[in-house]
C-alpha cells in the first residue's frame, strides 16, 4: 500500500514538473517525507521476521548499502539530467518508472503477519511521539542503539549538506568535486555496512561500535590535515585538475575512511535494536529511531547555522564535529558489553 502511494505521488510530481508548479513541488515533498516515515519502520521492523538473528547483521548492511548507493544515483541523474533541454521530461519518466519497480518489488516481500492486530492508534501526534520515546526508554540496550544511529544521521548531515560548501571555499573546487565528495561518502557507507557482517561474522553483536567511532574521528582529523595542507586553489577548478593536486587523494581517502567507519559504527546498532526489540512494538522502535533521527538532523542544520554565525570556517566546523565524536565515544562503546559478547 506505501508503494503504490508512492507511484500516484510520483505522478503527481511529475505534472508538477511539466506544468512548473513549484508550490506543487513543495507541497508533494512534504508529503514524500509523510510516505517514507510510513515506509521506513516498516521496512527496517520486517527485516527479524524473514530473516533469522545470524542473518540481521547483513541484511540491515545491504538495506544501508543500497539506500546510499540509492541516494547517491537520485542525486547524480537528478544534477545530469536537469540541465538537458529535455530534462523535466527524463526526471518524471526516471521517478515514476523507479516508483513502479518499487512497488512490484514489495509483491514479491513473503507476507509477514501483524504482532498487534487490534493495535488502536494515537492520533495525536505530540501525546504518541512522547509515549513511543518513553515507551522504548527503558530498554538501555535499545535506546542506546537508537542515539548512537541519530548520531550518525547528525554526523553524515554535517558533512552532505557541507559539500559544496567545503570543495569550492576551502578547496576551490566546483560543483563537480562536491559530487565527487557524495560519490566516494556514499561508496564509503556500502563498503563498511557489507564489510560489517564480514567481520562480525553474522553476529549480533556491538563491539566494532567502539572503532567505528574511533575510525570516524581519524578521519576528520586526517581531512581537516589534508584540507589544510591542500589550501584553496585561486580560481575554482573541476575533478580532473583537483586529483592532480598533491593531497586531493588524502581528502577523498579521509572522505572514504570516515564513511566507512560509519557504515561499520551504525549497521550493528539496527541489529541490535531489531533484534533487542519485541515482534508486538518491533514497528513502535523503528518509529522512534525515525524520530529522534529527524531531530539529529534538524539539530545539525541549527549546529552548523550557530558555528557560521560566528564566523567558523567549514573545516573547523569538521573539526569540531570530530572531538564531540571523540568525547562521546565512551558513551557509545558501552554497547559492546551487551549481552551478546559474554
Amino acid at each position: 500500500m506505501i508503494k503504490f502511494v508512492e507511484i500516484v505521488l510520483m505522478l503527481l510530481t511529475a505534472a508538477a514538473f511539466t506544468f512548473l508548479s513549484l508550490w506543487g513541488l513543495i507541497i508533494l515533498l512534504f508529503f514524500m517525507g509523510a510516505q517514507s516515515a510510513f515506509f521506513g519502520p516498516l521496512k527496517f521492523s520486517i527485516l527479524p521476521q524473514h530473516l533469522t538473528e545470524g542473518e540481521l547483521v547483513a541484511g540491515n548492511g545491504l538495506v544501508s548499502a543500497g539506500t546510499y548507493i540509492a541516494i547517491l544515483s537520485g542525486t547524480l541523474c537528478g544534477g545530469l539530467f536537469i540541465l538537458h533541454p529535455a530534462g523535466r521530461a527524463y526526471i518524471s519518466v526516471g521517478i515514476v518508472s523507479v516508483a513502479i519497480l518499487g512497488f512490484l518489488s514489495s509483491l514479491l516481500i513473503p507476507r509477514a503477519e501483524p504482532a498487534v492486530p487490534g493495535m488502536k492508534v494515537d492520533w495525536n501526534p505530540l501525546r504518541s511521539t512522547i509515549d513511543i520515546i518513553a515507551f522504548v526508554k527503558p530498554n538501555k540496550q535499545v535506546f542506546r542503539s537508537i542515539l548512537g544511529i541519530s548520531w550518525f544521521w547528525f554526523l553524515g548531515a554535517v558533512f552532505l549538506s557541507q559539500f559544496p560548501t567545503f570543495s569550492k571555499d576551502i578547496l576551490g573546487g566546483n560543483e563537480e568535486v562536491s559530487t565527487l565528495f557524495l560519490v566516494v561518502f556514499s561508496v564509503g557507507v556500502g563498503i563498511g555496512s557489507t564489510l560489517c557482517n564480514r567481520l562480525l561474522r553474522g553476529k549480533v553483536s556491538g563491539r566494532l561500535v567502539p572503532y567505528g567511532c574511533l575510525g570516524m574521528t581519524v578521519a576528520i582529523f586526517l581531512l581537516y590535515c589534508f584540507s589544510i595542507a591542500a589550501g584553496k586553489t585561486e580560481i575554482l577548478v573541476g575533478v580532473k585538475t583537483f586529483i592532480h593536486m598533491p593531497v586531493s587523494w588524502g581528502i577523498i581517502f579521509s572522505f572514504l575512511l570516515l564513511a566507512a567507519s560509519g557504515g561499520i559504527f551504525s549497521v550493528p546498532m539496527y541489529a541490535i535494536m531489531q533484534s533487542k526489540s519485541s515482534n508486538e512494538h518491533r514497528a513502535r522502535v523503528v518509529a522512534c529511531l525515525n524520530i529522534t533521527d529527524s531531530f539529529g538532523m534538524v539539530l545539525s542544520a541549527i549546529f552548523v547555522a550557530l558555528l557560521l554565525t560566528f564566523k567558523v570556517s567549514i573545516i573547523n566546523i569538521f573539526l569540531i564535529t570530530g572531538i564531540v565524536n571523540l568525547l562521546i565515544t565512551p558513551l557509545l562503546s558501552r554497547l559492546a558489553r551487551d549481552e551478546y559478547d559474554k
